[in-house]
C-alpha cells in the first residue's frame, strides 16, 4: 500500500503495461502470454508478446517452482518449447545453489573477539579446563 508520508511513490508505469492471459495443461505446467498494450488498454504493436513458464520439478527437499522465459512468436511455438526452457531454467536453478553452497563452505569463521584458539579467552567460555 503507499504511505503517503513517504517520498518515494509507487506508480506503474502505463508506457509498460501488457495483458496477462494464462495458459495450462492442467498437468505439467502453465504458460502465460504477456501482450504489451497500450495506456487505453488496446494491444501494442511496436513491444513483442512474451511467454513465461511456469512449473515445479520435485527434489528431495519437495517441489521447486521454477518461472522462465520462453523465446516465442506463438502461443503454439511456446508451448513446443516449454519442455527445453523448464531444463534450463532447472539446470541455471541448480548451477547457482551449487555456487551458494560452495561460497558458503569457503566462508571464513572469525572467532568472538577475546577468544583463544581453546575458546576459553580472557572472558572465560563454556570450556573449562580442570
Amino acid at each position: 500500500m503507499n504511505n503517503p508520508e513517504t517520498s518515494n511513490e509507487i506508480q506503474m508505469d502505463v508506457s509498460n503495461l501488457y495483458r496477462e492471459e494464462v495458459f495450462t495443461d492442467n498437468a505439467v505446467g502453465t504458460l502465460r502470454r504477456l501482450t504489451p498494450v497500450t495506456a487505453g488498454g488496446d494491444d501494442d504493436p511496436t513491444r513483442s508478446v512474451q511467454f513465461i513458464g511456469a512449473t515445479q520439478v520435485l527434489t528431495t527437499a519437495g517441489p521447486m517452482p521454477l518461472s522462465f522465459e520462453i523465446k516465442a512468436d506463438s502461443l503454439i511455438d511456446a508451448a513446443a518449447g516449454f519442455g527445453d526452457a523448464a531444463k534450463q531454467a532447472f539446470e541455471k536453478t541448480m548451477e547457482e545453489l551449487m555456487e551458494l553452497q560452495r561460497e558458503q563452505a569457503s566462508s571464513i569463521v572469525v572467532p568472538k573477539a577475546g577468544m583463544g584458539p581453546m575458546g576459553g579467552g580472557m572472558g572465560g567460555g563454556n570450556i573449562q579446563m580442570p
